[in-house]
C-alpha cells in the first residue's frame, strides 16, 4: 500500500464519518470523492458509499450500546414500558424503511448508471436545506412555547403514525442527495420532538438502516462492491472504515450534546446553509 493510497483511504474515511451524521448525504460525498480519488464510476461510488456504512454502523453500535442492550432485554421478556416502547419504535421504523428503501435502491442503480446525477443530487439537497432552516425556526418557536405549558415530545409521546413517517423518511434516504440523519431528524423536529431526543432516536434507528444497506449492497451488488474495493485495496478499505468509525464517535457525541442546548438553533441553521450550498454546487457542476 502506497502513501498516496493510505492518504486516500483516510480522506474517504473522514468524509464518510463526517457526512453520515450531517445533512449533506454521505452517499453523495462518497460518490464524488471515490470518483476523483479512485476513478470509480458514479454507480460504483454509490454502491461503495452504502458499503462504507459499516464504519458508521460500528460507531453507532458502540455509542448506543445501552439502547441496544435495552432492545435485547425486550427480546428476553422484559416488561419495562420504555424498553418496549423503544423496541416498538425501532422495529416499526426499520420495517417501513426496508419496504421504501429496497425498491429505491434498485431504481437508483438503474438511473445513475445511465444518466448525469447533478440534478438528482442537487435538488434533494436544496429541499433538505430549506427544511433544516425551517427546523431551526421551529426549534426556536417550540422553546418559546414552553412557558405556555406546551412541551416538546419525547419517545413516550410518539405514536405508530409517527413511526411510519420516520420510517418512510429514512427509506427515502436511499436516494442520492438525501441525508438519512438529516431527513429523519427533520421529520421528528417538525413533529415537535425534543431536539436531543430527535437526534438520539434518528441515530438509533440508523443502526438498523445502515446494517440493512450494508447487507443489501453485499447481496445484490457483489460484483460492483468487489470492483470498488479493488480500487482502494483491502488494507485501504480497513483504514477507511476505522477512520470513519473514530470520526463518527466524536461527531455523534458532539451532536447529541449540543442538541440539548440553545446553540442547536444555530447549528441546525448552519447545517441548512451547508445543505443548500452543497445542492447549488452539485447543480452547477452536474457531477
Amino acid at each position: 500500500m502506497t502513501i498516496l493510497q493510505l492518504l486516500y483511504s483516510i480522506i474517504i474515511g473522514i468524509i464518510q464519518g463526517v457526512s453520515e451524521w450531517l445533512p449533506i448525504s454521505s452517499k453523495t460525498q462518497i460518490i464524488v470523492s471515490t470518483h476523483y480519488l479512485l476513478n470509480l464510476t458514479i454507480q460504483q461510488g454509490y454502491i461503495f458509499g452504502l458499503f462504507m456504512e459499516i464504519g458508521t454502523l460500528m460507531a453507532a453500535i458502540i455509542y448506543f450500546r445501552k439502547e441496544l442492550v435495552e432492545l435485547v432485554k425486550v427480546l428476553g421478556g422484559s416488561k419495562d414500558a420504555m424498553q418496549k416502547k423503544l423496541f416498538s419504535y425501532v422495529l416499526t421504523v426499520t420495517i417501513i424503511t426496508g419496504v421504501v428503501a429496497a425498491p429505491l435502491y434498485f431504481i437508483t442503480i438503474i438511473i445513475i448508471g445511465n444518466s448525469n446525477t447533478g440534478s438528482a443530487v442537487g435538488i434533494p439537497m436544496l429541499i433538505l436545506g430549506i427544511i433544516l432552516m425551517a427546523d431551526a425556526a421551529l426549534i426556536r418557536y417550540s422553546r418559546t412555547r414552553r412557558g405556555t405549558g406546551i412541551s416538546p415530545r419525547t419517545l413516550k409521546d410518539l405514536t405508530v403514525k409517527d413511526y411510519v413517517v420516520i420510517g418512510v423518511s429514512q427509506g427515502i434516504s436511499a436516494l442520492p442527495g438525501v441525508s438519512r440523519s438529516g431527513i429523519t431528524t427533520s421529520a421528528m423536529l417538525l413533529s415537535n420532538v425534543e431536539p436531543d431526543e430527535a437526534f438520539r432516536l434518528s441515530f438509533t434507528a440508523g443502526i438498523f438502516a445502515s446494517a440493512g444497506a450494508f447487507a443489501l449492497t453485499l447481496i445484490a451488488s457483489r460484483q460492483s462492491v468487489a470492483a470498488s474495493i479493488a480500487g482502494i485495496g483491502l488494507t485501504g478499505l480497513a483504514v477507511a472504515i476505522v477512520t470513519s468509525t473514530v470520526i463518527s464517535l466524536f461527531l455523534i457525541d458532539f451532536l447529541i450534546k449540543v442538541a440539548g442546548k440553545q446553540k442547536i438553533i444555530y447549528v441546525t441553521a448552519g447545517l441548512g446553509v451547508i445543505a443548500i450550498a452543497s445542492g447549488l454546487l452539485y447543480l452547477a457542476l452536474g457531477l
